[in-house]
């Protein structure tokens, strides 16, 4: 397992955008909608990993809901697996709450499942697995 990004969740995805492109002094390489996340998703790559900025496209949406309660900052932190479904199965069986028992699609090309924050110190954590291509 390695570390693959760290999500934050902003109100304004331009402004965000345009700091974090002044902090790091590089430029967004991609913006992708994720729709069944309600989510447009914004990432900046730094050395060896990224930053995924996380905008709500639904007032109800689930990072709208996490900006609710606490507002903008760190929203997951994810890690790259070889094989998402044996993690899952491994996860579950040490008993570890999964947030989707079965992978979804995620932005960026992966297949992403998420860890109940209640389970994992309060971290929501993401696991993630490039799907093949086409796929």
């Amino acid at each position: 397992m390695k570390l693959e990004h760290i999500g934050i969740a902003v109100k304004d995805l331009e402004a965000s955008e345009n700091l974090f492109e002044e902090l790091f002094q590089t430029k967004i390489y991609k913006r992708e909608e994720v729709k069944a996340q309600s989510v447009l998703t914004s990432f900046i790559r730094i050395d060896n990993t990224k930053i995924e900025l996380l905008h709500s496209t639904d007032p109800d949406g689930p990072v709208a809901r996490f900006l609710q309660k606490r507002g903008p900052g760190i929203h997951h932190i994810a890690f790259e697996v070889q094989d998402i479904r044996s993690e899952i199965a491994r996860l579950e069986k040490a008993g570890f709450t999964l947030i989707d028992p079965e992978p979804q699609l995620g932005a960026d090309n992966k297949w992403v499942a998420f860890l109940h924050p209640r389970t994992t110190g309060r971290v929501l954590i993401e696991l993630c697995q490039e799907r093949e291509s086409g796929k």
